[in-house]
């Protein structure tokens, strides 16, 4: 007989909500030891503290964490998205300034057509810009 004839549909329900919790515990201890490790202003021997407390004491220590340190803990995710989004709108912005080599063609043409660069002149600087 297959193992899981035996289990009835209450006790399954049961299993998948001990998953659960199980997973959503995971990830608050891993939102708290990133939250701790991205706060500069604690020391060391402080964030040493919360862990060993933390290993040892676990769900205590947690909720304890996130009542004590909880506005903290927001401040320093809204300044860490914050400062993604400026790194990413900086690249953005870097990248939309660099000339394209379509771009630089066209100046090329451009310059052919006021006269500024003679045929062979394009012509070679266009094969150094398509290779």
């Amino acid at each position: 007989m297959l193992p899981l004839a035996d289990i009835s549909f209450g006790e399954l329900l049961l299993v998948v909500a001990e998953i659960f919790f199980f997973v959503i515990w995971i990830w608050i201890l891993v939102y708290i030891l990133s939250d701790l490790f991205r706060d500069r202003e604690l020391s060391g021997w402080a964030k040493a503290a919360w862990v060993l407390v933390l290993v040892f004491i676990p769900f205590l220590t947690a909720l304890i964490y996130l009542i004590a340190r909880g506005q903290g803990m927001r401040d320093r995710t809204i300044k860490a998205q914050a400062e993604a989004r400026q790194h990413f709108d900086d690249y953005v912005r870097e990248q939309a300034q660099a000339a394209s080599p379509a771009d630089e063609l066209h100046g090329l043409q451009d310059l052919k057509e006021k006269g500024a660069l003679s045929e062979d002149e394009f012509e070679q600087a266009k094969a150094k810009l398509l290779a």
